[in-house]
């Protein structure tokens, strides 16, 4: 057996980990519906039938005619909405804790030719109208950059998740200052399994103006779809994700994976997995002296405050976790965690602080 070989089979066989929703392989929806794709050719550049048939199931799942773009995954398409909701000499009011402040690498000002964010400080990553209404009213003199729209991540960097009415509440001080709302949905189908809502209650119905949709951690290899719910903010929207290299020329391949998971109702069933998996952990170990939540579970992810010695010796038994917010475990759980995995997880716990 050669040196690769045998280190590719080394690395299937390890047991599954839950550092983060992107460890997860392809979901046997969307493989399908990318195999059937793979069949024969078909016209590029998003002009065929998948990419039509992908962006009419969003439009039917979302009850609204909203336009409809493809991208390669998050950054790119978080950074590109913003861009089309301001000019360079506008900013975008966040949480403190959001992906487009903390981990997408100066993005959103790259795309939008530098237009500024303005951080909340925030609890648990939520903003509030106040947050937003102090930020947007702070100052309004032609030295600072105007603000145009407002980004909420749901659920947040934290696991936590907008209600409708805290939404409908965001919706309304944007629409009395005018600003857009926009919602980083990367873990969006969490969120709606984690309300019992529906697509549409959740976004246009109660003020979002533009969606990101998460793919990639929703079952998928790559892929992220941009809802404009307001049409006329789509304006030339093609042309920048063209600029940005996220205009696929073999677009099927992007959006025949939505196919899969629209269509058949994966997309919701794949969340609503990850999100008994986290409550499975959290009440498996509810009662260990020495380890609590650092935040309340609301979808699909757990974050543990525990001394560090437990986090080494959770480590020292295989176990990978990131610690990059408020210094605790962070566990993602993702369509296919296995419960027994999750189980195993929660003995450790328990053994290690026994």
């Amino acid at each position: 057996m050669s040196q690769d070989r045998e280190s590719v089979e080394q690395q299937q066989s390890q047991p599954q980990q839950f550092a983060s929703d992107n460890y997860a392989g392809i979901c046997p929806e969307a493989w399908a519906a990318m195999a059937e794709a793979n069949e024969g050719s078909a016209v590029a550049y998003g002009d065929d039938d998948w990419t039509h048939r992908a962006s009419d199931a969003f439009r039917a799942l979302f009850q609204t005619n909203c336009e409809v773009f493809f991208a390669f995954n998050g950054t790119a398409a978080n950074s590109l909405a913003l861009a089309s909701l301001c000019q360079s000499y506008h900013s975008v009011i966040c949480a403190a804790s959001a992906h487009v402040e903390t981990d997408e690498c100066g993005a959103p000002e790259f795309f939008s030719n530098g237009s500024k964010l303005l951080v909340a400080t925030t609890d648990g990553g939520k903003l509030t109208p106040e947050a937003v209404r102090a930020l947007a009213t702070g100052r309004s003199d032609i030295h600072y950059p105007k603000p145009r729209a407002v980004t909420i991540t749901q659920p947040t960097e934290t696991g936590q998740v907008y209600t409708l009415d805290e939404i409908a509440a965001l919706s309304a001080v944007c629409r009395d200052l005018g600003l857009r709302l926009h919602m980083d949905g990367a873990r969006f189908a969490n969120a709606c399994a984690a309300l019992g809502c529906s697509p549409a209650e959740m976004t246009w119905k109660v003020g979002v103006d533009v969606l990101c949709f998460g793919g990639t951690k929703n079952g998928m290899a790559v892929g992220e779809a941009i809802l404009f719910f307001d049409r006329a903010l789509a304006l030339d929207f093609d042309y920048r994700c063209k600029q940005a290299g996220q205009l696929a020329s073999k677009m099927r391949f992007l959006s025949a994976p939505w196919v899969g998971v629209l269509e058949s109702g994966a997309w919701l069933r794949n969340a609503a997995h990850g999100n008994a998996c986290a409550r499975r952990l959290a009440a498996a170990i509810a009662d260990v002296s020495g380890i609590e939540p650092m935040f309340p579970v609301e979808a699909n992810a757990v974050f543990l405050r525990a001394p560090e010695a437990v986090l080494q010796g959770l480590r020292e038994k295989g176990w990978r976790f990131y610690t990059f917010i408020g210094g605790g475990a962070r566990f993602m759980f993702a369509w296919d965690a296995d419960f027994a995995r999750v189980d195993q997880l929660a003995a450790d716990i328990r053994a290690i602080t026994a």
